[in-house]
């Protein structure tokens, strides 16, 4: 984070600043479950969004981290009355825009627009939950893909490091 202030619109999302390390778990209809570990970095410049850069790998049953998994970039914009935009690309050829809103230190978002290139897997939607809870970045991912509806996909528990 640079040392500029921060964006007053950008206050009921300040919490997110910062990196964030930790782990945890996944699936889906259509993979064996699985362990990561993950870090996540949201900074700012002074204007009102938030940068945003998520990498992931997988874990073996030890906790060593085996070889990278996502990665996910993107801007997190500020709106009236505690609403966001979300803006994710992804080097697989998946954008989204997530809509949402945060109340207190909880975020709600859900996909508002997703697209795909030719050679992306098929992925339709997403709701992700984030919130900050005893100081610790909880979120969970759903995910509608290849067929499904919304299911679970991802959870985590990230520490503020740094």
């Amino acid at each position: 984070m640079d040392s500029q202030s921060i964006h007053p619109d950008l206050e009921p999302i300040a919490f997110l600043l910062g990196r964030w390390e930790g782990a945890g778990v996944g699936g889906y209809p259509t993979i064996e479950s699985f362990r990561f570990g993950q870090e996540i970095t949201f900074e700012h410049n002074g204007k009102p969004f938030l940068s945003y850069l998520s990498k992931t790998w997988l874990l073996d049953d030890e906790g060593n981290m085996v070889r990278p998994l996502a990665t996910e970039s993107g801007y997190w914009r500020a709106r009236p009355e505690r609403q966001l935009e979300v803006l994710l690309s992804h080097p697989t050829g998946i954008v989204e825009i997530y809509l949402g809103e945060v109340v207190f230190h909880k975020i709600e978002l859900r996909t508002d627009v997703v697209a795909r290139t030719e050679s992306a897997k098929e992925y339709t939607a997403g709701h992700r939950l984030y919130g900050l809870v005893n100081g610790n970045l909880m979120y969970a991912y759903d995910m509608a893909a290849e067929g499904h509806p919304l299911t679970s996909h991802l959870s985590a528990e990230l520490r503020k490091v740094g």
